[in-house]
């Protein structure tokens, strides 16, 4: 079924935009990406609900929210995928010691409510890029903070178009990974904090900022940090140390500020990011015996022959 197929047949099954054929690559932030066969936009939560369970069951469905640690490979991504944007997933509130923010809200915006409202432990989401959303999914961490730290409970959608909530313990989170279920998707999110001064909360994440603009190239087209740090390890060192800092392939390249993220330096394609990665996961276990993890999740289809083939040659080239 095509994505004009697909739109013809969902079209006032739900108030959202339906667009057909979408490019992703305007949506990501490496700026790359095959297009989705259709994509959705919902208006709100009861809108995502109806949407759902109209949608068949053997279309599948990803959800992207603002795809800050997400590469789309070039061919693209089969059936649905679903956006979370707008006032309808964007909306924050605080209520003592608790903030609840909706999956589309950027978290560097969930850090600055919760330090306006005098709620300490939150500032560690200045810096992390992206929206609730991810973070929920992922466990997203940094300055010495992580969502599991905080989270007190979840809505989501499930697959069939039922409301769900879920506890902190309902994730099983450890370190970047999250067990929720695979097809539910997040809406919205409640944390807890403790007491603390605006002031000196907002001139914490003053100082998390500063840092992330000193230590990362966090105004390039890039997706954070490419690799999980392997227990007891940093993986910029482990990539460093398999001199793959300033690493080229294609428009692709390790950065030279922070040898951990990816750049797309303006000409890159999916495939380039892929391979640059799969080669230094190979250099890595070469050098050091451990293999990197990715932390940027990879969706859709390959645009041509699949990576792995590639390694030796491209390990060969670069």
């Amino acid at each position: 079924m095509t994505g004009a197929d697909l739109a013809e047949q969902l079209s006032g099954k739900a108030r959202g935009r339906l667009a057909p054929n979408q490019k992703l690559a305007n949506f990501t932030w490496f700026r790359v990406g095959g297009p989705a066969d259709l994509v959705f936009t919902p208006a709100d939560e009861a809108d995502l609900s109806a949407f759902l369970k109209a949608v068949p069951a053997d279309v599948p469905v990803t959800v992207m929210g603002l795809a800050s640690n997400l590469l789309v490979r070039d061919g693209g991504v089969p059936g649905v995928v679903i956006r979370l944007t707008g006032k309808g997933f964007s909306s924050v509130s605080t209520d003592g010691l608790t903030l609840t923010a909706g999956a589309g809200l950027l978290d560097a915006k969930a850090a600055r409510a919760a330090a306006d409202a005098g709620i300490a432990g939150l500032s560690f989401l200045r810096g992390v890029p992206g929206a609730i959303g991810g973070a929920l999914k992922m466990n997203a961490g940094a300055y010495g903070g992580e969502v599991k730290d905080r989270l007190v409970s979840a809505r989501a959608i499930d697959r069939q178009g039922r409301a769900q909530t879920l506890t902190n313990a309902d994730f099983g989170y450890s370190y970047r990974h999250s067990q929720a279920p695979a097809g539910f998707i997040f809406t919205e999110a409640t944390f807890a904090g403790e007491p603390g001064d605006p002031a000196k909360l907002l001139a914490e994440m003053d100082d998390i900022q500063s840092a992330r603009e000193k230590t990362q190239p966090i105004k390039s087209r890039t997706g954070g940090s490419t690799f999980k740090n392997p227990p007891g390890e940093k993986a910029w060192q482990l990539i460093d140390a398999a001199g793959c800092r300033g690493l080229t392939i294609g428009g692709a390249q390790m950065s030279e500020l922070h040898c951990n993220f990816v750049l797309n330096t303006g000409t890159a394609t999916a495939h380039d990011i892929e391979l640059l990665g799969e080669t230094v996961r190979r250099r890595v276990r070469d050098v050091s015996g451990i293999a990197l993890e990715w932390e940027i999740k990879r969706i859709g289809r390959p645009d041509g022959p699949a990576i792995a083939p590639f390694l030796d040659q491209a390990e060969a080239a670069a």
